[in-house]
Parts: structure tokens; C-alpha cells; sequence
């Protein structure tokens, strides 16, 4: 178990910086960061898989091709095209905020599952997690709304970071479930064969893209540096996406799906840090407040998680 959350933990750092690129590539669209990012991330699972491909390919049944293809539009390019847009629009703070509700979603709908810890015990630990997220929420707005930024942009914003909420969530629910009914891929392997396949689907979306821009239907920005471009999506894709989601399979495979929604929250934390770094000052109070909240309410979970529940005694 101690394995499986530090996989989590780890995972969720390289996460955060997901956040941070919107911020450092501001002149590229949505639909660009999620392309370039994804052909980057399919290139480096081909070239890592490349000796056992056609050994891994033969193993693969019809149902396994259609998990990869709804879980790297979900999990991968969808909700990673919603995400940078409401960075743009409304923030990395409140839309880190908005992902920040990801364990509590994983958390309700995952309550079923096996290993699963009954949600009575856990009320207590997810009200400390409400609490924190409410704190943010009250310190986004107050800056936002003295930053003199639109209404309009910014509720567009938290609407987009609301869609990746909910891609997201449906994909860590089926991610891990389809792992455990599949032990004959490893955490390794399906993470390569995500990858190839996020890569894969990204190559028309980028396609009809370019196209686009060539008609004019949507213009490109000025002043664009694709150097950078391609290395901070390279870095992406070698950290969050190859390293950060085999971490992530590690811990899927040995942890109740009600766990790994908890640990979900140090992704959150881990772009709020990112933040404060990037604009060169420290977290502001309700800030403060929120990140020692979170991390107590996924301390304390993991404490639940690990301590059985006392049976009733017969009288």
C-alpha cells in the first residue's frame, strides 16, 4: 500500500505542471497544446515499445482497442484541450481548484468498488477537503474580480475546467477498473499502449487543425516560438504523461479506487506551488489554509484506508 501511495503522490507532482504550460505558451491555442503534447507522448511510447510491438499488439482483443480509444479522448486530449482553456480564460488557480474536486467525484462514484471504504467513515475527511476547496474558491474570485477580469471569461473558463472534471473523473473510475480486470497487461504496458494511442489520435485532430488555419476558418496567433513549443511539450509528455501515468497504473493496481481519488488532490496542490513559483511569491493566506487542508484530509483518508474497520461484537 505505502508503494501505491507514493506512486499517487509522485504522479500528481509531475501532474501539476499541466497547469503551468497554458501560462508559458500563451499565444498557442487549446487544440495545439493538446496535439503537441499527445504526438509527443505517442512518439516516446513507440519508441519505448518498439522491440515488443508486435508481441504486445497481437495480445490486444477488440475491446482492449476501444478502452484506449475512449480513454485517450477522455483521459488524455479532451480533457486536456478543456483544461488549457480554462487556464487561459479563467486562471491556474481556479481551475485547479474546479480539478481540485476530482477525489471527491472519484470518490462517490467509485464507492461501490471493491476495497472501497464505506463513505461514513470517510465524511470526515472529505468535509476537510470541501472546506479547503471552498477556501480557494473565496480567494480565486476575490483576486479575480479586483484583477478586473471579464464575468464572461472567467464563468466560460470554470465551465471548460468543469468538462475536464467530469472527463477526467469517468476516466481514473474506468483506468483503474479495466486494470484490474485485465492483470495480463502491466501498468508499463498499458500506459505505452495509451500513449501510442493518444499519439495516434491526436495525428488528425492536429491535421484538421493546421487545416483550418490554412483556410483562415481560425487564424494563429503572432509571435509564436515553436521551439519552446516542442520542448515544454516534450518535457510534458516524457513527465506527466510517460512517467506520471505509469506511476498512476502502479498505484491503481494496488490501491481502492476510494485511495487513489484522494491522492488525486496533490496534483492540485502540487499546480498551486508550480503557480506561486511562476509569479514569484508566496501562497496568500486562504491559500495557505487550503493546501494544509488538503493535505490533512488525504492523510487522514489514507490512515482510514489503511486501518480495517472494527467489527460489531456479538452479545
Amino acid at each position: 500500500m505505502l508503494t501505491g501511495v507514493l506512486c499517487g503522490v509522485l504522479a500528481g507532482a509531475l501532474w501539476g505542471m499541466v497547469f503551468i504550460v497554458p501560462e508559458l505558451l500563451p499565444n498557442f491555442s487549446p487544440v495545439e497544446l493538446a496535439v503537441g503534447r499527445y504526438t509527443a507522448y505517442g512518439a516516446i511510447s513507440l519508441g519505448l515499445m518498439l522491440p515488443g510491438l508486435r508481441h504486445l499488439l497481437r495480445r490486444l482483443a477488440p475491446r482492449d482497442y476501444l478502452a484506449l480509444l475512449r480513454q485517450a479522448l477522455s483521459g488524455n486530449l479532451v480533457y486536456y484541450m478543456l483544461l488549457a482553456l480554462g487556464v487561459k480564460l479563467a486562471g491556474v488557480a481556479p481551475t485547479s481548484l474546479i480539478i481540485g474536486l476530482i477525489p471527491v467525484a472519484v470518490t462517490l462514484l467509485g464507492r461501490r468498488d471493491q476495497g472501497a471504504v464505506p463513505l461514513r467513515r470517510l465524511a470526515a475527511p472529505l468535509l476537510v477537503v470541501a472546506i479547503a476547496i471552498a477556501c480557494i474558491n473565496v480567494d480565486a474570485f476575490r483576486h479575480a474580480q479586483s484583477g478586473g477580469a471579464p464575468l464572461s471569461s472567467t464563468v466560460l473558463g470554470l465551465a471548460c475546467a468543469a468538462g475536464a472534471l467530469a472527463c477526467w473523473t469517468w476516466y481514473a473510475l474506468d483506468n483503474a477498473r479495466y486494470l484490474k480486470r485485465n492483470p495480463q497487461f502491466s501498468g508499463g504496458q498499458w500506459s505505452s499502449l495509451y500513449g501510442l494511442a493518444s499519439g495516434l489520435v491526436a495525428l488528425p485532430i492536429g491535421a484538421l487543425a493546421m487545416l483550418l488555419a490554412h483556410t483562415g476558418v481560425a487564424e494563429a496567433a503572432p509571435g509564436r516560438d515553436w521551439l519552446l513549443f516542442w520542448l515544454y511539450n516534450g518535457l510534458l509528455a516524457l513527465g506527466a504523461s510517460v512517467i506520471g501515468n505509469q506511476l498512476w497504473n502502479i498505484a491503481s493496481r494496488r490501491l481502492p479506487v476510494t485511495l487513489t481519488g484522494q491522492l488525486i488532490l496533490f496534483e492540485t496542490v502540487s499546480a498551486m506551488l508550480y503557480g506561486f513559483v511562476w509569479r514569484g511569491q508566496g501562497p496568500r493566506t486562504l491559500e495557505l489554509i487550503a493546501i494544509v487542508l488538503l493535505v490533512c484530509g488525504v492523510t487522514w483518508s489514507v490512515h482510514l484506508h489503511a486501518t480495517p474497520a472494527t467489527p460489531a461484537v456479538a452479545v
